[in-house]
């Protein structure tokens, strides 16, 4: 494959995308949620950082659900340019956010260097770790602060969203390993 455009290769990847149904989508997730559970870093961590799903994503629903109380989970807030971090509290301390995707609701947490794991999601990975987003640059900005804290960052997809070549700029963050 040519080396794309982050514009062309974000519309390479959402056309593979299109190409499965939710349903299909929701049991491709159990691969790789089964290979991030099985991670050593992840069953040590005592507080991770994680996404709430998008349809599109690998569904991290099941994974919240399953993990609640046994660590501290975090999930991200949209809060104008940046992302802040809020506790999860279970499915029904969730909001709809600015881009609907689904938020905690509570008090900031602030303390990155207590952040074991934080799982990124991503619409490309290369095998180098580096990461291509959405383009708003919300991760772009908060993972080296956590990075900073000595986070472990992974990368959380489905096969099809991996590639040669992810092309980066001087502000992209690569993770340490994509799961």
């Amino acid at each position: 494959m040519p080396e794309l455009s982050k514009a062309a290769l974000r519309r390479l990847i959402r056309a593979r995308k299109r190409r499965f149904t939710p349903e299909d989508l929701l049991a491709a997730s159990a691969g790789p949620i089964t290979r991030l559970e099985a991670c050593p870093e992840f069953q040590s961590a005592r507080t991770v950082l994680l996404y709430h799903s998008l349809p599109d994503e690998v569904d991290t629903h099941a994974l919240l659900a399953r993990w609640r109380g046994r660590k501290r989970l975090l999930l991200p807030v949209v809060d104008g340019d940046d992302l802040r971090l809020v506790e999860y509290a279970g499915p029904d301390s969730l909001v709809a956010g600015v881009f609907g995707i689904a938020e905690p609701q509570g008090t900031s947490f602030t303390d990155y260097a207590s952040i074991d794991v934080a799982v990124v999601p991503g619409l490309a990975f290369d095998s180098r770790g580096r990461r291509l987003g959405r383009g708003r640059g919300y991760y772009d900005r908060l993972l080296p602060q956590l990075r900073a804290g000595g986070c472990l960052l992974l990368g959380l997809c489905f096969d099809f969203q991996r590639v040669p070549d992810v092309p980066v700029d001087a502000y992209d963050v690569p993770v340490d390993a994509v799961v």
